[in-house]
């Protein structure tokens, strides 16, 4: 496992990626190339994956990210020191916080 600030990064075996993953599209980079994970919005920081692979949602409207790196690559963050990341299949995961009555994403 992986964290960078409220992002947890989740090795997954590849016989777990769920149905469709492989196939399915990656979501578009950001105008630097890179792969966002997260982007503060007061800061407009991210958290961004750099390399060849991509980035996909799993079904539903908010459902969790999937990265697949086929060569390995880094996160990176400006406020943070890069993480080395080996090839394959991760689940990223925001950190969440209570709020009496709901549950929301953390914010930068």
């Amino acid at each position: 496992m992986y964290r960078q600030g409220d992002v947890l990064i989740v090795p997954v075996d590849e016989e777990a990626v769920p149905d469709g993953a492989t196939e399915r599209t990656g979501l578009p980079r950001d105008a630097r190339g890179r792969m966002v994970l997260a982007l503060g919005e007061v800061t407009g920081h991210a958290h961004a994956v750099v390399g060849p692979g991509r980035l996909v949602r799993e079904a539903g409207p908010f459902g969790p990210l999937l990265l697949h790196l086929p060569d390995g690559g880094r996160v990176v963050h400006e406020e943070h020191a890069a993480i080395p990341l080996p090839r394959g299949w991760y689940r990223v995961v925001r950190q969440r916080e209570y709020v009496p009555g709901a549950v929301r994403i953390v914010a930068d």
